[in-house]
């Protein structure tokens, strides 16, 4: 959904009265406990939905309430569907840092090697996070967690780092 960035994802049905357990797959749950409106794709349309009530629960979940959900009936149309919010609610990073859905499609260049490739996707596991690189075709995996000294240019769609050493060889070899 262009415009929209996804922020977690309609879990289960929390009792019978409309409620549903909302999971916020973000870095800090926390900064969106105080949200009025979220979107939902319906039939490819982001459409608003406005919330009664919110309640924190552990490991990012909450109880959510969406106005005019009052029964579990409700509740079933939304269930397993992805949360999004505008864009322009993201709060801006610093000129090296970046949101994983920001940078697909971007080009990576090695400080050594020059030109990697394009950037699929992030692969975000808790304690590896991957950038997958297509290579011309080959998959390159890099994980994120490492200092690669990282350097975007937002204007021209490019992520500049350094590789950790030997890395790119076990894919060219």
């Amino acid at each position: 959904m262009q415009g929209f960035f996804e922020i977690g994802h309609i879990a289960k049905l929390h009792g019978f009265k409309g409620e549903v357990s909302f999971f916020l797959d973000v870095s800090n749950p926390e900064e969106y406990h105080q949200l009025t409106t979220i979107f939902l794709e319906m039939d490819g349309i982001p459409t608003p939905f406005l919330i009664g009530a919110m309640k924190p629960m552990n490991n990012g979940f909450v109880v959510l309430q969406l106005e005019g959900f009052h029964t579990e009936s409700d509740a079933k149309n939304i269930l397993k569907k992805a949360v999004f919010l505008p864009e322009h609610m993201l709060p801006e990073l610093d000129e090296n840092s970046f949101y994983d859905h920001e940078i697909i499609g971007y080009e990576v260049f090695d400080r050594v090697r020059g030109k990697i490739g394009i950037v699929q996707q992030v692969i975000d596991h808790p304690s590896n996070p991957l950038l997958q690189v297509d290579m011309d075709g080959r998959e390159i995996l890099i994980p994120l967690n490492v200092d690669l000294d990282k350097k975007m240019n937002r204007a021209l769609r490019v992520l500049r780092i350094t590789c950790p050493e030997g890395l790119l060889d076990i894919y060219l070899s």
